[in-house]
């Protein structure tokens, strides 16, 4: 078994393993905030080009080692995850 690693250095493309031990995807996408330790969850697709990818709560995600993200969750319960919806780009107002 590989050393445990941290969300902040996981990479788009690494593979995504329920607990049943089945891959149910590549990474997409990491969803935080480095500066502030704050670890949303992820973004994860089927690895093909007209795939959208669920998003896994932070708290749906287990141990991660190096090349590979588990999963809390069975490959059942992943397929019942809801499609990751990008947020709006925040817009700033200057002050007159």
């Amino acid at each position: 078994m590989a050393d445990p690693a941290s969300w902040k250095v996981v990479e788009r493309g690494w593979s995504v393993v329920a607990n049943d031990g089945n891959e149910v995807g590549k990474l997409d996408q990491v969803l935080g905030d480095t500066e502030a330790d704050i670890f949303d969850g992820l973004a994860v697709g089927a690895g093909t080009v007209l795939d959208r990818p669920l998003y896994v709560p932070s708290e749906k995600v287990g141990s991660i080692e190096e090349g590979t993200v588990h999963l809390t969750i069975d490959s059942a319960e992943y397929g019942q995850l809801q499609p990751y919806e990008q947020p709006p780009p925040s817009e700033h107002f200057l002050a007159p």
